[in-house]
């Protein structure tokens, strides 16, 4: 009887510990914005204040918004403060200078002083 109580609680410790590990993955474009700020707005914050910023932030789906400072196939600098990283290369045309993106905030590059995004999208 021991034995199989046993063998019972094992599998139920395996079973959570696989739906633990092998989480469905996000899916950034359809998540609700925590938080909506401005590039300068979010490049000032850490700038106060990094590791409470950092904190904040991490790991949170948020919206940034400000003007084109570079553009790449893949990825867009926001005024020089936020690099947005994205999946598949970017199909839109970006004929305008303002830009909308919706990304996870992955973490601050102190070197560069910019707030890195990735699995971002573009917001009309």
């Amino acid at each position: 009887m021991k034995k199989w109580f046993i063998l019972i609680l094992l599998c139920i410790v395996a079973i959570i510990g696989y739906r633990y590990i092998y989480q469905d993955h996000r899916d950034i474009a359809t998540e609700t914005s925590m938080y909506k700020l401005t590039a300068s707005n979010i490049s000032n914050e850490f700038a106060i204040n990094p590791i409470s910023s950092e904190n904040k932030y991490l790991n949170k789906t948020i919206e940034v918004s400000g003007s084109i400072s570079d553009k790449n196939p893949k990825n867009i600098t926001i005024e020089s403060k936020v690099f947005c990283q994205f999946s598949s290369e970017i199909q839109t045309d970006l004929s305008t200078d303002q830009i909308k993106i919706k990304g996870r905030f992955i973490g601050y590059d102190d070197l560069l002083e910019q707030v890195k995004l990735d699995q971002c999208t573009i917001i009309d």
